[in-house]
Parts: C-alpha cells; structure tokens; sequence
C-alpha cells in the first residue's frame, strides 16, 4: 500500500500540472521560471520523500551507502545510447503511421535559447532523471521483492506505474516509456545501482531538449 500511496502523491500532482503552452503548433515551449519553480518547489522536495522513504527514517543508512562507483559509468555508458536508440526508433515510426487518427504524433519539446536556459534545464533534467529511477527503479523493485518474489512482476508493475505519467505525451510517448522503463528495470535490477540509470535517464531527457533546435 505504501508504495501506491506515495506514487499518487509524488506523481499525480505533475502529471496534472505539464505545461501545454503551444500544443496547438504541436510544441511544447521552454519556461525557465516554470522549470526552475518546478525543480525547487516540487523535484527536490520530492526526491526528498523517496529518499527518505527508502532510507532507516534516521539514520539515512540508503544516502550513506548508495554512493557513485565505476559501475555507474558502465550503466551510463549501456543506458544512455540504448535510450537514444529507442526513442530515435519510435521517431522514425511515427510519420509512418501518420493517418491513424488515434496515433497521434507526441508533443515535441522547444530548446532553451540562452546559456542559462540550459543550465537550469541541465539541473531539472538531472534531478527528474534521479526522482523517476529512484522511486520506479532503487524504491518500487527492491520494495516489492517480498511482495513480487518473481523480478517479471515488479518489471511490469513498475513499467506500467512509468508509463502512466507519460501519458500526457500520447501513445507514442507511452510505447517509448514502456520500452525505456523495461530496459531501465532490468539494468537495475542486474547491477543493482541507481547512479548509472538516473545519469542516462537525465541526459536522454537533454536529448529531446536539445532535438529541439531541429524544429523548424
């Protein structure tokens, strides 16, 4: 019960508050003070709560112990490109099925147009990255593995709770999140380590930014 209380509380409040400015061109623009309010005022506050959920309530044991190692460099390494894969994939299968009506293509996303832009984007990007994998991936998988002996089942639970929040995005954005969220849970639960998958997740959520620049 625990972990869908939590989700309600970490992720319904976001899911309803995507901003939509410029859906009718089909582009979601860039706010700075809208991703700065956001990473202030709800990220970090809410990666707070996840991880003071996982942790001993005191002491804060999973903080202390959950530390950067050059296994995160590999999960980075493996995770980040097969991110770009996937969502490289799904963008070039859209415009084939542009006459299906219920196939909507997703909202594409606006690059920031200054350095500072970036820089607040680079910190919102990374600290969504380290919110989504710690609850869905370190929290969700280990949380379950009384309750969901079988790793399939915490995979399907975990990717399907993913995908929800994405939906915002349409199908497509779904297929991609259900596809990321697979790949993301199995390299976690092989290597057991958040740092690597929360760095790829970051930086593929960069990427889409930074495609931006190549809409006309």
């Amino acid at each position: 019960m625990e972990p869908l209380i939590l989700y309600f509380v970490l992720f319904f409040p976001s899911l309803y508050a995507v901003p939509f400015q410029g859906t009718d061109s089909g582009i979601i623009t860039f706010s700075l003070l809208h991703e700065l309010g956001r990473t202030l005022t709800y990220t970090i506050p809410a990666l707070a709560l996840v991880w003071y959920m996982m942790s001993d309530r005191n002491g804060l044991s999973a903080l202390r112990e959950e530390k950067p190692t050059v296994q995160d460099a590999l999960l980075f390494g493996i995770g980040f490109p097969s991110l770009v894969i996937l969502g490289l994939g799904i963008s070039f299968l859209v415009p084939l099925f542009h006459g299906y009506q219920d196939l909507t293509p997703p909202p594409k996303v606006q690059a920031p147009a200054t350095i500072i832009g970036w820089i607040v984007l680079f910190f919102s990007c990374i600290g969504t990255g380290y919110l989504e994998e710690s609850y869905f991936r370190f929290y969700l998988l280990k949380r379950l593995e009384y309750t969901l002996p079988r790793p399939v089942f915490r995979v399907i639970l975990s990717t399907i709770l993913f995908s929800v929040c994405h939906i915002y995005e349409g199908p497509w954005g779904i297929v991609n999140a259900v596809l990321a969220g697979i790949l993301l849970s199995l390299l976690f639960i092989r290597f057991r380590s958040l740092h690597g998958i929360a760095w790829a997740h970051g930086a593929y959520n960069i990427f889409v930014y930074a495609m931006g620049n190549f809409i006309s």
